[in-house]
């Protein structure tokens, strides 16, 4: 009477519950000091590469600064919540600007910007997310030598 419709849903859903769920995959962060707002020791013993963090920075899914803030590159739609990043290397140093992206939050605690390499005390953390930073020790550093290039 209904067909094959119905037995194909309820196949769909079965085989959905089959799916194996993302775990937390907790990792060890590399540890660092914090000194008067900032944290004064690279995360890596790799300097950080301008051209692959100004490609984090863009990418909507890691950095995704342009959401937030306006980047002197010409963009549609970019963001006006957070500071404009032209000249943010003339106002904070690699090391203010470090804090800033590890854990902001330690700045000011009302702010929206994530904390990209932080995994410890934060909510609403999406399952496949959770345990892991956004970004990883050497793309931190990689931003940090973009925003550097923001004069």
């Amino acid at each position: 009477m209904f067909g094959l419709w119905p037995a194909m849903a309820v196949s769909a859903l079965v085989a959905s519950l089959w799916v194996p769920q993302a775990t937390a995959q907790n990792v060890a962060l590399v540890p660092f000091t914090v000194v008067d707002n900032a944290i004064p020791q690279p995360l890596t013993v790799t300097p950080g590469n301008a051209t692959r963090g100004r490609v984090v920075a863009l990418d909507r899914g890691k950095g995704n600064c342009v959401t937030c803030h306006e980047l002197p590159l010409d963009a549609d739609f970019q963001g006006n919540l957070g500071p404009p990043l032209t000249g943010v290397a003339d106002r904070y140093t690699i090391d203010e600007l470090r804090l800033r992206v590890v854990d902001g939050k330690r700045i000011n605690p009302d702010s929206n910007m994530p904390s990209y390499y932080r995994i410890e005390g934060l909510t609403a953390v999406r399952r496949d997310w959770a345990g892991r930073p956004i970004l990883t020790a050497q793309e931190v550093e990689d931003v940090l030598a973009y925003l550097m290039t923001l004069r």
